[in-house]
């Protein structure tokens, strides 16, 4: 007799597979369970609806519980991440069995929590190649402990194109906490520029929600909450004094630490410790200077910039310039100022009686008001950065050394302007957006001499036009004074 054919046997994976399929189909609805409260912050973060949310500063600020939290109550297929695997089991795996209280539900050799109705895995990228490992999977939520710790930005990125989710109704989001510094620092700020870096133009509260998209050169920019491929973003401090868990053991500890790791941990301060860009045009110190010693100017203007809008969000800026003293700005959007016209009308409104150098960009409708004002007596010097940079008589342009030459007309005027800033030459209004445009700047050598990044690529960067840097630098182009060896010393006639 033969015996019967045993039936066959489900691997472990497979019935594992099984039965958490069936389950979700039972327990439509996860369950529910009683965690600790959250924090008052804990609760913005958690009810943030940004698409991408930092939550960081300060160390001890409830981070790594944040996380856990969102991942049982308001996330059904979770992944969290670290750098290494010691650093999850030293961190958010001992969270979450503190927090969730039934080891029974976590595969410490698969690093997976399994709840009715919910799967958080637990994983680790320490350099991009290992982020492949999820290019498979979709999560309704990604959290990142420790973000900055990650030196390539792409890793982060990419884990952006893993969110998704089929259940009608379920959050999808990204949630990275960190605290400042470490060698990801720099990408962070630029990510959430709004909220952290300082120069930008136009900074966001805490909080508050702002989009972003890709352009069509693949540049990070800030766009309309409306457009097609916005994503939104916010960033929530945390503080040290938002965790009453901790002792004043900890809090001494973290005051005993040298600079800049006090502020960074302590304080949770993202501007400590941060440098400029080697090749930042305008160092961010002499800019503060000179913003610091600036009062409002008297006596004659001896000039004027005047950068023309070119459309969309553009300004058309006016720079007057008294002496060393650079007044405040006069602003108007592009919509207001659409032709010559307009733009020649608010430069005689601007002016007055007063008889200054007026320093015009020509690049696009500026043509047109050098045509009037040419024509009705004033001294107008035209711009066109596009242009070689050459002196009145023809011959190239070189900074104060006497070694580099410079490529353009746009490079002559931001490094006449640097030149100015580095002998405390040159007072500078309060403007933040003037601030911006000034720390933007980048410049480098070519081959046919010192070349500054364009303003489209400036506009990239911060996500504005730099219209109060190009009025400003073509204020100081053209005015006679003051006078030393270098470029301003062959500008003139």
């Amino acid at each position: 007799m033969t015996p019967s054919a045993s039936p066959p046997r489900l691997s472990q994976l497979a019935a594992e597979t099984f039965l958490r399929d069936l389950r979700e189909r039972v327990l439509p609805e996860a369950e529910a369970i009683n965690l600790p409260d959250l924090s008052p912050r804990q609760v913005m973060a958690a009810e943030s609806e940004a698409d991408e949310l930092l939550f960081g500063g300060a160390a001890g600020g409830g981070k790594t519980f944040l996380i856990a939290w969102l991942m049982r109550q308001a996330s059904r297929s979770g992944l969290v991440l670290r750098r290494t695997f010691p650093e999850l089991e030293d961190s958010i795996v001992q969270e979450c069995l503190r927090l969730y209280g039934d080891p029974s539900r976590y595969n410490s050799t698969k690093h997976v929590w399994t709840f009715p109705g919910r799967r958080i895995r637990l994983g680790y990228c320490e350099r991009f190649q290992d982020v492949l490992q999820y290019q498979s999977a979709e999560f309704d939520a990604i959290a990142v402990d420790e973000v900055t710790q990650w030196e390539d930005p792409r890793v982060y990125e990419y884990l952006l194109s893993r969110l998704r989710s089929t259940r009608r109704g379920q959050r999808v989001r990204m949630v990275a906490c960190t605290n400042p510094g470490n060698v990801g620092g720099a990408w962070v700020i630029r990510r959430w520029r709004p909220w952290l870096d300082p120069s930008y133009a136009d900074p966001a509260e805490e909080g508050e929600l702002r989009w972003f998209r890709r352009d069509e050169r693949g540049d990070d920019v800030e766009c309309a909450p409306d457009h097609p491929d916005a994503m939104s973003r916010t960033y929530i401090h945390s503080r040290l004094e938002d965790n009453p868990h901790l002792g004043e053991d900890y809090r001494r500890a973290l005051a005993s630490l040298p600079e800049p790791y006090r502020s960074q941990l302590r304080d949770g301060d993202w501007s400590i410790g941060v440098e400029d860009d080697p090749w930042q045009l305008i160092p961010t110190a002499w800019i503060d200077r000179a913003i610091a010693r600036w009062s409002r100017p008297t006596g004659n203007m001896d000039s004027i910039g005047v950068d023309v809008a070119r459309g969309g969000r553009d300004q058309t800026v006016l720079a007057p310039r008294y002496g060393r003293t650079v007044a405040e700005l006069v602003k108007r959007d592009g919509k207001d100022t659409p032709d010559g016209p307009a733009v020649v009308k608010l430069i005689v409104d601007t002016i007055g009686r007063e008889h200054p150098c007026i320093g015009l960009d020509v690049i696009g409708v500026g043509t047109s008001p050098l045509d009037i004002l040419s024509g009705t007596g004033y001294d107008v010097t035209p711009i066109n950065g596009a242009e070689a940079a050459r002196d009145h008589r023809g011959e190239p342009l070189f900074d104060r050394s006497g070694r580099l030459r410079i490529r353009n007309m746009r490079a002559a005027v931001y490094w006449h302007l640097r030149e100015l800033l580095e002998s405390d030459e040159i007072d500078l209004p309060p403007d933040q957006h003037l601030r911006s445009g000034l720390i933007a700047a980048r410049w480098k050598i070519t081959p046919t001499g010192i070349q500054i990044r364009e303003k489209d690529e400036v506009k990239a960067s911060i996500g504005r036009s730099p219209d109060e840097a190009d009025a400003v630098a073509y204020a100081c182009w053209v005015t006679p004074l003051p006078r030393f060896e270098g470029i301003s010393d062959i500008i003139g006639g």
